[in-house]
């Protein structure tokens, strides 16, 4: 299995480190590709694309079967993730892709470009997140509840480190040394 986790990644924090591990110990795979969004993306905080390519280069340092996936970085225009599973499925012919998605994503995914194909041919492995029930999301949704066999809620991740939680604080204890002395160096996110 190819497992992809798309997201902002601005900046990469012990969270995703964490889902990383709690995914390989849950679930299994032979790679996991961190998937960034451009800054071709409408998302009024986040930082160029290169600064947060360089932190997830120093994340993945760590993380034996992942990579880093420039796919999105490099389209003209934001295509959205079903196109971004289809491209890497097909390059990955042989294995199943699965998306990893946060419960508080899940509320808002039909909103997604293509949402009714994205939620019918991929698989999802879905992460509870501010204390939300992914199962009870996915349930009370006929179009979720109509796929639910393409939905893995993963139990267990207890880590309430958020991006953006980091920015706002800029606490050193939410992110990997390496990645705080780069943001430290870089002077990253200290406008917010």
């Amino acid at each position: 299995m190819v497992v992809v986790f798309g997201g902002a990644f601005n900046p990469p924090t012990l969270a995703h480190k964490e889902i990383y591990y709690l995914i390989e110990k849950k679930v299994g795979f032979d790679h996991f590709i961190f998937l960034p969004v451009s800054n071709k993306y409408n998302k009024s905080t986040l930082i160029p694309d290169n600064y947060r390519i360089d932190m997830l280069s120093l994340l993945i340092n760590e993380l034996p079967k992942a990579s880093l996936s420039l796919l999105e970085i490099d389209d003209r225009n934001y295509l959205g993730t079903y196109e971004s599973l289809k491209r890497l499925q097909a390059e990955y012919s042989d294995q199943e892709v699965a998306f990893i998605i946060g419960s508080d994503n899940l509320v808002k995914i039909k909103r997604w470009i293509n949402a009714d194909a994205l939620i019918k041919e991929f698989k999802f492995i879905v992460i509870n997140r501010n204390k939300q029930d992914a199962n009870k999301i996915i349930e009370k949704d006929p179009d979720l509840s109509a796929c639910k066999e393409n939905f893995q809620v993963i139990p267990g991740f207890n880590q309430y480190i958020s991006s953006t939680a980091f920015r706002d604080s800029l606490d050193p204890s939410y992110v990997p040394d390496e990645i705080y002395q780069y943001i430290m160096e870089k002077d990253l996110y200290r406008g917010n």
